[in-house]
């Protein structure tokens, strides 16, 4: 799905055939925002304000537009402050932009990076408005570094928005990885685990207006009834359920967080939201981003005891697992890296 497609408000449930599809097989349509907020987005897309601040047209081009991600989803940029001029600037500690050339700025940015110098890349910052399933918020909120202002259920009605997975999604528990998935479910199983998640999820909604005595619309369903509180009926909705937050976060932070979410290894539905703000990274420090990419997501780190190892297959030995101080564990991840697995 396009970002016009998601300005337009109006959606096909993104890359994901699946998602937003009834009982007949149909796709029903997705509104990641409401026609208000998108027309609060036109509007403030069309202001614009004269600043010396730097900006960075990248992210000009795609400020205040959702992104979309997973069925319902989406990351969209709210602010910026900072670019690579700003990190090189903090580690010079210099005024405006002095004389040094781009490629000089650059071999800088990868100095600091690889000698894992951090301090000017936290003068660089950015919030997101993020839309997420709650036990992807879950797992999200583990990264502390952060500032973060959820959407209040003790104060508003939650939309009757759940995650469904997409069929290729549908995956078994991983016998080798404890937090991981194996084969992907297929015929009756796959389709039984569906309609047990779009069942639950819906039943739980009706349960949850019941409790409100209200629909999501806010009208009043019974005016001889009073209704739970908010803060107590939102207990029975499940973790499928879509939140939304603004998330703020430095530049070296970020990076952390990608690094660890947009791994192959990460949940797919966090990952995805990781491969969309990575994209954002290359849009607003493109050289950090080219460095992080070599350094952090496609380098390797190695303990003394795997370093030892390297040196003795670079002097010619046929080393064994057994000649070393490594686990079988640590053996199989060192191969994997070298490229020896096997």
């Amino acid at each position: 799905m396009t970002q016009s497609d998601a300005r337009s408000g109006d959606t096909d449930g993104g890359s994901d055939p699946a998602a937003g599809a009834d009982d007949s097989g149909a796709t029903k349509p997705v509104r990641l925002l409401s026609r208000d907020q998108l027309a609060e987005i036109d509007e403030a897309r069309r202001t614009t304000t004269e600043t010396r601040r730097v900006s960075v047209p990248g992210v000009e081009d795609i400020l205040y537009q959702p992104i979309p991600v997973l069925d319902r989803g989406f990351v969209r940029v709210i602010d910026y402050m900072g670019d690579d001029g700003a990190v090189v600037q903090a580690a010079r500690v210099s005024y405006g932009k002095g004389t040094r050339k781009l490629r000089e700025d650059e071999g800088l940015i990868r100095y600091l990076l690889r000698h894992r110098h951090t301090t000017p890349f936290e003068m660089c910052e950015i919030k997101f408005h993020v839309k997420l399933p709650i036990f992807v918020a879950r797992q999200w909120i583990r990264h502390r570094t952060a500032n973060v202002n959820e959407y209040s259920a003790r104060y508003s009605i939650l939309d009757n928005e759940f995650y469904v997975p997409a069929p290729a999604e549908l995956a078994a528990q991983s016998t080798a990885n404890r937090q991981g998935r194996g084969d992907v479910l297929e015929g009756a199983e796959a389709a039984r685990a569906l309609d047990i998640l779009k069942g639950d999820a819906g039943r739980a909604y009706e349960h949850y207006e019941e409790l409100l005595n209200e629909r999501e619309d806010g009208s009043v369903i019974d005016p001889d009834r009073q209704g739970l509180a908010r803060e107590l009926a939102r207990m029975n909705l499940s973790l499928s359920f879509y939140t939304q937050w603004y998330w703020k976060v430095d530049l070296h932070n970020l990076m952390h967080f990608l690094s660890l979410r947009a791994d192959p290894h990460a949940q797919y539905e966090i990952r995805v939201y990781a491969d969309a703000m990575l994209d954002v990274l290359h849009r607003w420090v493109p050289a950090t981003a080219r460095a992080f990419a070599d350094y952090r997501m496609g380098g390797a780190h190695l303990s003394a005891a795997g370093l030892a190892v390297v040196k003795r297959l670079l002097a010619g030995e046929d080393v064994t697992r057994e000649s070393t101080d490594l686990s079988a564990r640590e053996w199989r991840e060192l191969m994997a890296t070298l490229g020896r697995e096997g």
